[in-house]
């Protein structure tokens, strides 16, 4: 099976080269020359990216403006005509299979409306894919905006695709880092309430990557969308879909900071 992953670069990426590899033929799209061989082009050049999809069977679509914080001119970019341009791509290649990063912040509001009690263990709030979306960001935005081209593109083009709300991917792979507790800036958690956060929306790189093989293996499902986190203590983005439709089954949990 030959896998496109765009954004071959990026941490989650690079997860997915490291630990898919040797089961999947990957070739790469990167926006500047990257250390690996790569098709370098600006996912928001339709004509640019087109050649790289030709002989592909799926689509792993990471490329993207990836901060809560980005300005919308670079949102739209990116997120918005880039998104486009991958499905349209895809599809004009016959590609069979899109698995889009989505993100948590499609839903962000109902975590932003309930800090910091929710990263309690006992708190009873569990955001499920039936939920309102509710995005805290012009990033949160784009993320729907990608998850609704998905669904028209399933539904009027034939696409089978797999729309993953990732958690808390890390570059160090730590949620206990001694940097980890400044990455929540746009919540304005304290240090302490950001490695809490962690324990429930941390997901391993091996996980992810276990995540989106589950969505690659898949023939039976057209169209989902599946929350990515590890099998942590607090879980308030429900991944039961995704183990019972997808059999992901994830092997790290967030543990505790130490003291």
């Amino acid at each position: 099976m030959k896998i496109l992953v765009t954004g071959a670069a990026g941490t989650i990426g690079s997860a997915v080269r490291r630990h898919l590899g040797d089961d999947y033929d990957i070739v790469s799209l990167t926006h500047r020359p990257a250390d690996f061989p790569s098709h370098v082009a600006d996912i928001g050049d339709l004509d640019a990216i087109q050649p790289a999809f030709e002989g592909v069977d799926a689509v792993v679509h990471l490329a993207a403006s990836i901060s809560v914080e980005t300005p919308w001119p670079e949102i739209h970019r990116d997120n918005i005509v880039g998104v486009y341009n991958i499905f349209e791509a895809a599809h004009r290649a016959g590609v069979e299979t899109v698995v889009f990063a989505s993100s948590n912040h499609a839903v962000g509001m109902y975590e932003f409306d309930n800090k910091p009690e929710i990263y309690a263990l006992d708190h009873p709030l569990v955001v499920d894919d039936q939920v309102e979306v509710r995005p805290d960001s012009y990033y949160g935005v784009s993320k729907v905006f990608g998850e609704a081209m998905g669904r028209y593109y399933s539904d009027m083009h034939g696409l089978r695709v797999f729309c993953l709300r990732i958690g808390s991917v890390r570059a160090d792979d730590d949620p206990t880092s001694d940097d980890a507790g400044a990455s929540s800036g746009w919540l304005n958690l304290t240090p302490e309430q950001t490695y809490e956060r962690l324990r429930a929306t941390w997901l391993s790189q091996r996980d992810c990557a276990h995540l989106i093989e589950r969505c690659l293996a898949n023939t039976d499902i057209h169209f989902g969308i599946y929350y990515g986190i590890s099998n942590n203590p607090r879980q308030f983005w429900d991944i039961s879909k995704a183990r019972r439709e997808l059999g992901y089954e994830p092997q790290d949990s967030a543990p505790e900071r130490p003291a």
